[in-house]
This record gives C-alpha cells, structure tokens and sequence, in this order.
C-alpha cells in the first residue's frame, strides 16, 4: 500500500546511506541525518526506512477540517533552531483560500497553505508499537507541519482519510525544487527610519506589523534595530532561559510561537518544567513540549507594539542569518489589555540582561 517496494536507483542509494547512519545512530533524528546527506527530509522519508509511508493528494480543504475526527493527536511545528510540540485535537478549523486556521485552546495554528506541497501518512513501529501520523512538507522538502496520533485517538478515522486521499501515483518520486536564499537586507541608508518609526507609532494590531515591514522593505532585526530604544530594546540570548525559569516558578501564563513559512503554531498558558540540555533549552509539561536551540540565539530583543488596547510586549529571539526562531508574549486575547505581570517581567528582563548595542 505504501509503495515503497517501487524503491530503485538513486532512491535505494540513498535509502541504503540511511539505513546505514540510522543503524550506527540510532537516535540520530530524520532532519538531521537529511542535512548530513545532502538531500531534503522528504526525500529520506520516501526511501520507507521510517516506516510504511503512503503519499496523499494535497487536498487540504478535505484533510484539515476532518482532522478533528481524529481525536487527540500531538500537533508539532519547527524551523531549524526550535520545535513546538503540543497535544490536543483539531478543532474550529477555517480554510480562507491560501490560508487556514485551527482555534482551539490546545491546538492553535496559523497555516499558510500555498507552501504546502507534499503530504503522507506514516505508520512507524516504535519498540513495537505502531504510531501513525500525517507529515506536510514544502516544494524544498522541508517539514512545514507533523501530527501524530496519541494513544485514545480514532485510528479508523485516520485509516479512512488515508484510503481516501491515497494519491493515484503510488510511486514516491519527489520533484523538489531547492529553496533560493534570502535577499539581504537593503543598507540603511535607504530605509525611511522616520517613517518606520511613525508607522509603528500608528499600529493598531500586532498582525499589522508584517505590513509595516514589508511597506518600508526593512528586514524584521533591521527594524528592530533602526526603531531604537522607544520600540525595540537587544537583550542577551540568556534570556531564553531567564524568561521561562521566572514565568515558570510564578505560574506566569504566556504565549509561544513558532513557525516557519507554511505553519505558525502556539502555546498559550503557564510553562512548568524548564531543562537545559546541552545546547537545547527545553520545556517539558505533559501537554506542551518546546525545544530551542540556545546555541542559535544571535539576537534578542523586548520589542513593544502598539495596539488599539495599549501596548503589547514580546520577546523575540533570532539566529545568525535575522531569521525568527521564537516569540513569547503574555497570555491575552484580542480587545484585552496586557498582562501587568508580564510587562514587569519584559520590563525587569531589559535591567538584567541588557545587550551591548547591536551593528548593523
């Protein structure tokens, strides 16, 4: 059913190569090892060494609103500094043309559906148990979004969605097109820093800010950094682990993002246990599971937007090439004001850990 007795030429080279590493790393993990070989996350799972794979039609309007059906899965996003992992079910999903949302308490996603181009079923045997999920990936082969289901959910649901959308070339030929870098950003000389400045006076929203940005054609850190103290405030990498031991010892409900260009999803509510290892920072609740890279923390930065209800504060952390790894916010809804404990903490934070003045 899978296909992947079809596996020949270069694709059983490769499947060989990763049987290899697997074998001599067992923990190694699949992005990881695809990155060492050279080749896309979706071009190794196609060998089949994960597991029986079956491609699907990227019917999304279809998979995403039956996905509630499932019931309750573990949700996880990642870009290639942090992994969001977090357990409930798809429910109150909305499909706005290229772009989808899943509103629930638990399962939270912004989706951005014109990035999504591969997906597949998984069954996987893990130490002699079969876990089955769904895994999307871009043009590049890149993990845009992953669920997999947990213990007490509907693995009919599941099997029928698969016979469904099986896709009708049983062949796992991936025609993956390599992703161009990003252009740099343009000197300052030729941003508009009034301007920005006066644009980000005039926010409303905080979903207004990516406007704001392209309109002046600034790169997010470069605002940042031309806004100045009024806005925009560098802070050092350690207050990753700073902000999360103080919100979790005082049961500091906040919001985490991650994402990644076809997948932004969040956690909102108090973290518990936070543990360093080695180079990850991890948070490790039952629920909610984050893991970021400490190592590539380059920038930090307590940023303050402007709304139509008072400021909103955030912490935003990105890598050596200005990309975002992760945003933490104070837990709000729309038309509320920001948490005062939260602002204390952003406010405390910038004393403590105050960053040298950022270069261009």
């Amino acid at each position: 059913m899978g296909g992947t007795e079809a596996v020949a030429g270069p694709l059983a080279a490769l499947r060989e190569l990763w049987q290899a590493l697997r074998e001599a790393e067992p923990r190694l993990r699949i992005r990881d090892a695809a990155e060492r070989l050279g080749v896309s996350e979706a071009e190794l799972l196609v060998t089949g060494v994960s597991g029986e794979l079956v491609r699907l039609e990227p019917r999304f309007d279809v998979l995403l609103p039956r996905l509630e059906s499932l019931g309750r899965v573990m949700a996880l996003t990642r870009n290639a500094s942090a992994v969001h992992e977090k357990k409930g079910v798809y429910r109150n999903v909305e499909l706005h043309g290229a772009r989808a949302l899943v509103l629930d308490e638990d399962i939270d996603l912004r989706l951005f559906l014109s990035r999504w181009c591969f997906v597949f079923a998984l069954r996987e045997d893990l130490s002699g148990q079969v876990r089955r999920g769904f895994q999307v990936f871009d043009a590049a082969g890149t993990a845009v979004h992953k669920l997999y289901l947990q213990d007490d959910a509907n693995v009919a649901a599941f099997e029928g969605l698969v016979r469904e959308l099986q896709h009708e070339d049983p062949r796992h030929v991936l025609d993956v097109v390599p992703v161009a870098p990003p252009a740099g950003p343009r000197p300052d000389s030729e941003i508009d820093t009034p301007g920005l400045k006066a644009g980000w006076r005039a926010l409303q929203d905080t979903h207004e800010f990516f406007a704001l940005l392209h309109r002046f054609k600034v790169a997010r850190t470069q605002a940042l950094r031309l806004a100045g103290t009024e806005f925009a405030q560098p802070v050092t990498p350690d207050a990753l682990g700073w902000t999360l031991e103080r919100a979790a010892s005082s049961a500091l409900p906040i919001m985490v993002f991650v994402g990644n260009p076809g997948a932004i999803q969040i956690h909102t509510g108090p973290v518990r246990t936070v543990r360093p290892m080695g180079p990850w920072m991890n948070v490790m609740d039952p629920g909610f599971n984050l893991h970021v890279r400490a190592d590539h923390v380059h920038t930090a930065w307590v940023v303050r937007k402007p709304t139509r209800d008072g400021d909103v504060t955030s912490l935003e952390l990105f890598d050596k090439a200005g990309e975002n790894i992760a945003l933490f916010f104070g837990k709000r809804k729309p038309g509320e004001r920001e948490s005062p404990a939260w602002r204390a903490l952003m406010e405390e934070l910038v004393q403590t850990l105050p960053a040298v003045e950022v270069a261009s």
